[in-house]
């Protein structure tokens, strides 16, 4: 705001400097341009040199015009009124004038600053309103993002209905309470996941003590009859059984949707998603040098979550992105009974077949991820979990290098 001030107090003194220069140089203007009243007289003597006369009420500063005779030399060069004497010819006229100089130099002055006091009234009022529009509540909230990554996500932002930052500061709230809400999932995951680890762990204890003293009796050969042999290996088996049960529940939890993705139900028009893809991927695609092109298509009206189809569409072009050869990528539409179909294909899909039903499973990568280091393994299994939680699907195929994945829409 320092700065911002500097420059508001900058502008007023550059217009002080422009009316002060401005009345300087008009009130130094000399000469015809500053006395109206010698044109008037050259003009009118033009007029009597060529039609032996002039008609006065043509000129506004001209009062009298007067030709020296005999009778009036006495007094042809006194009296109180201003004069020009002029020589037309052999006769010499004298024009009375009213020197109105100063009345067009005043005129003009206050025009002048009349249009630069307007202009500086007007920038003024445009640089407060900047000012308290839009720098003062910036500043308000300029340290949000600083404060969010920090983890300060306690202080709620108060609702705001201006128009420039409205849509900002509800997103920023948004923002805030999603990270809470997913601190608050995560830290209650974490003590789950410790509460089970240590649960589990020492469920495993009992079972493997019971392993562990039967082998130790058998290695002693404690256990003397086949019969009792016999039962001790059984016992070791549903020892065995036991924990086996217990490493199911442990790749059980994992499986579970950790990421407790929502779907929130409701209808768009295919042509929002589409809209949104086309735009952020046509310049990024452009930088890539990756030919990218959206098939045509029929608008209609589809089931589900817009936000939610626009992040199923972006996580499968990002993998085709990261998968493909950098040759192509493009959209095509087809339609299956009640359903929109949208097929995001890309070049040189280097995937073997059989790895082709694992690439929605959670934290799987191909044998073609060796040289691609920022991936998760998540895209894809995120995608087939918010498409069936719209009420649609996801299936992946691959031939002659092409890879296809087709995120199914059902039409409303």
């Amino acid at each position: 705001m320092k700065a911002f001030s500097r420059i508001f107090i900058a502008v007023l003194v550059l217009f002080a400097m422009l009316c002060v220069g401005a009345n300087v140089y008009i009130f130094s203007l000399d000469g015809v341009n500053g006395r109206p009243y010698r044109v008037d007289v050259e003009r009118a003597a033009a007029e009597i040199e060529e039609n032996g006369r002039a008609d006065i009420s043509k000129y506004e500063s001209i009062t009298a015009i007067e030709k020296l005779t005999d009778k009036n030399k006495d007094r042809f060069y006194g009296g109180n009124s201003d004069y020009l004497i002029r020589q037309i010819g052999d006769d010499i006229y004298r024009f009375d004038y009213t020197a109105s100089d100063g009345y067009y130099l005043d005129k003009t002055a206050v025009t002048v600053n009349v249009i630069l006091s307007l202009t500086a009234v007007v920038v003024i009022v445009l640089m407060l309103y900047i000012r308290n529009r839009l720098l003062v509540p910036f500043f308000k909230y300029r340290d949000m993002p600083y404060q969010l990554s920090k983890g300060n996500l306690n202080i709620p932002l108060k609702e705001n209905k201006h128009k420039f930052f409205g849509r900002f500061v509800w997103g920023m709230d948004m923002l805030r309470e999603n990270l809470e809400t997913h601190k608050a999932n995560e830290l209650k995951l974490q003590s789950e996941k410790k509460k089970l680890i240590l649960s589990i762990s020492h469920d495993i204890k009992l079972p493997l003590s019971a392993i562990k003293l039967y082998s130790k009796a058998l290695e002693k050969r404690l256990y003397e009859g086949e019969d009792k042999q016999q039962e001790i290996a059984q016992s070791i088996n549903r020892k065995a059984d036991e924990i086996e049960g217990f490493v199911s529940q442990i790749v059980k939890a994992s499986n579970e949707d950790f990421l407790q993705l929502s779907v929130k139900e409701s209808e768009f028009y295919l042509s929002e998603i589409v809209g949104k893809i086309s735009e952020y991927y046509a310049d990024k695609l452009k930088l890539l040098k990756i030919d990218f092109s959206v098939g045509k298509y029929s608008d209609c009206i589809l089931k589900g979550d817009a936000d939610r189809a626009v992040e199923v569409l972006q996580n499968i072009v990002e993998n085709a992105v990261k998968y493909g050869d950098g040759g192509f990528i493009d959209i095509s539409f087809s339609d299956e009974e009640d359903c929109r179909l949208v097929t995001v294909s890309n070049s040189g899909c280097t995937l073997a077949l059989s790895e082709l039903p694992h690439i929605f499973d959670s934290f799987w990568r191909g044998s073609n991820a060796e040289n691609v280091n920022d991936g998760s393994g998540l895209g894809l299994y995120i995608a087939r979990q918010l498409m069936n939680k719209m009420g649609g699907e996801v299936f992946a195929t691959c031939k002659d290098g092409v890879m296809k994945v087709t995120s199914v829409f059902r039409k409303f």
